[in-house]
């Protein structure tokens, strides 16, 4: 078969599966956005944004697990696309990302629109390539989906000249990619997983540490069988919340920065540290040289290069945490846990002595109080994204998340402006779930845009906006340790949001009751429309416990006094 690169670039998505694209055109990209019209293979989002493009795709595939396409023209188009490819990046989501480039005749000529997109998304991205003729085109599409996908995954990046996306060639689409270089690790080595089954039996203070990797591995299933065999207490990381149901009687809670009294304390005080899929991040070890310092390490991932890359690992193995957990559970059979009950004993005590909590008010509404509410309302029925700040952390202290991929965050970069488009791609996933953005006055702002694309294109998303007037957790900061000089944070001056709203062919509500939040989510979800709900909240709530940057683990600040 013969065809233009274009038409490549559509065909390949079909045999790949893809059924939504999102994307933003532009000169360099004509030929392709031209194929696209003439094709019903899949559907294509037009954002109004490309940063949102890639957000998009990414909450597609955090919420569905495929890999989440967008396509950019050149220059601003893929330099407006990088903030959501690191995003991808650092938190292993699979996308493929094709930009237009001007024409080879033209690649270092400062020609119009012309920047270095490879150069730009080299390092944060899996992999990318500057496709230099017809012939590579099929092969490279190819890869990108397979590379996107495999092992550890994570973004990939196509730039293809304008005058090779109009050239005629054989495709021969490959049915298989093998590559020399890259071939991830998917079974554990079966020596290193007894030997870690006999640690684990004679560990009498044992956590086991859930990171991201075990949504992107799917291997929660395997997890759970786990954790009915061994009954080790367990924390989870902000990316793998879902993980466990909210009320697992093994799950003390999230761990790090903003975790639990209790997951923080287990962590500090065990003897072996179970980690799965976890890549030790700065904000879940605090202080290096104070982290777990009489624990032993497991530390099972796909990426070799995550294992002892911040905390050597005393028992490292490397494959798909799925494939290791079915070698290990059968090694489990037997395995009581009695040496450990003294230690499930301790952490009792340390969850009884400082709960997660905090005061509540007749007065003024108390955030933590509307995500639980949010909780009772949505249960399993919602997915939940976020953008990034205080109501980012409340959200995952408070919702009772109840599956994996459930929660949608950026949690790596810590992009705020991802939410609402995140949000998008998670329904165009799962039309009939609830897609909820839980947000802040300053995130909602920075892809405001995306309200008209929800309207235009049906995607009824609701934005439920944590309004303080504040950058909340920055103002948080600045209380703690800037003698409250309120540096740039003061967000007093805001729209009329539900007019904007409204503007966006979308419904807006104003809570400042708990009787109004309660029926201004219900009507909001009940409209079927684009909405925004402005929740006012006490406007100097802080997070807490919090683990001051630089402090150790166990030294957590549990109250603040003015």
């Amino acid at each position: 078969m013969r065809l233009n690169g274009s038409e490549m670039v559509i065909h390949a998505l079909k045999n790949e599966g893809v059924k939504v694209v999102f994307g933003y055109p532009g000169g360099a990209a004509l030929n392709i956005y031209d194929e696209l019209y003439k094709q019903d293979f899949f559907e294509h989002i037009l954002t109004r944004h490309e940063q949102a493009a890639i957000h998009a795709a990414d909450g597609y595939a955090r919420a569905s697990g495929e890999v989440g396409v967008a396509i950019v023209t050149s220059g601003p188009g893929i330099t407006n696309a990088i903030t959501g490819i690191a995003t991808a990046y650092m938190d292993s989501i699979p996308l493929v990302i094709i930009s237009g480039q001007v024409p080879t005749s033209l690649i270092g000529t400062d020609a119009f629109q012309e920047i270095d997109a490879v150069g730009i998304s080299r390092p944060c991205t899996k992999h990318n390539y500057l496709v230099k003729s017809i012939e590579e085109l099929p092969r490279i599409l190819k890869e990108a989906f397979y590379i996107a996908r495999s092992g550890r995954p994570g973004p990939v990046h196509i730039d293809l000249p304008k005058d090779i996306s109009a050239t005629i060639g054989k495709f021969d689409y490959p049915k298989e990619i093998t590559l020399q270089t890259y071939k991830p690790t998917y079974k554990g080595n079966i020596r290193q997983i007894k030997k870690i089954a006999q640690v684990i039996k004679e560990s009498k203070k044992p956590i086991l540490y859930l990171g991201g990797g075990c949504i992107v591995s799917n291997a929660a299933k395997c997890i759970r069988e786990f954790c009915e065999l061994t009954h080790i207490p367990v924390v989870e990381t902000l990316m793998a919340l879902g993980v466990l149901p909210a009320n697992h009687p093994d799950l003390l809670g999230m761990v790090g920065m903003h975790g639990s009294y209790c997951s923080n304390m287990a962590m500090s005080e065990a003897d072996l540290i179970i980690a799965l899929g976890a890549r030790f991040d700065d904000r879940v070890t605090g202080k290096l040289s104070e982290f777990a310092k009489n624990a032993q390490i497991i530390h099972i991932d796909i990426d070799p290069s995550s294992i002892s890359k911040i905390v050597n690992a005393n028992y490292p193995i490397v494959g798909d945490v799925g494939n290791v957990l079915e070698e290990l559970i059968p090694l489990l059979k037997g395995y009581e846990g009695k040496n450990i009950a003294n230690w499930r004993e301790t952490l009792k005590c340390y969850e009884k002595l400082h709960p997660l909590s905090y005061e509540d008010s007749q007065e003024v509404l108390k955030p933590q109080w509307v995500i639980q509410k949010m909780g009772e309302m949505l249960g399993d029925s919602a997915f939940i994204t976020t953008d990034v700040g205080q109501h980012q952390m409340w959200a995952a202290q408070f919702y009772p998340f109840c599956f994996p991929r459930q929660f949608v965050s950026s949690g790596g970069l810590g992009t705020m402006g991802f939410g609402l488009p995140a949000a998008m791609g998670v329904k165009k996933a799962f039309k009939d779930k609830i897609s909820i953005n839980i947000t802040g006055d300053g995130s909602i702002l920075m892809n405001i845009q995306e309200m008209i694309t929800c309207f235009v294109d049906n995607i009824p998303v609701v934005n439920v906006i944590l309004n303080n007037s504040y950058l909340g957790m920055v103002r948080q900061w600045q209380s703690f340790f800037y003698d409250k000089r309120f540096a740039h944070t003061d967000l007093s001056t805001q729209p009329d949001f539900v007019k904007l709203a409204e503007s966006f062919g979308g419904v807006g509500y104003v809570c400042d009751t708990k009787e109004e939040f309660i029926e201004a989510l219900q009507l909001a979800i009940d409209s079927n429309k684009p909405a925004l709900l402005d929740v006012r909240i006490d406007k100097l709530e802080n997070v807490l416990p919090m683990v001051p940057t630089g402090g150790a683990l166990f030294n957590m600040l549990l109250e603040y006094k003015e």
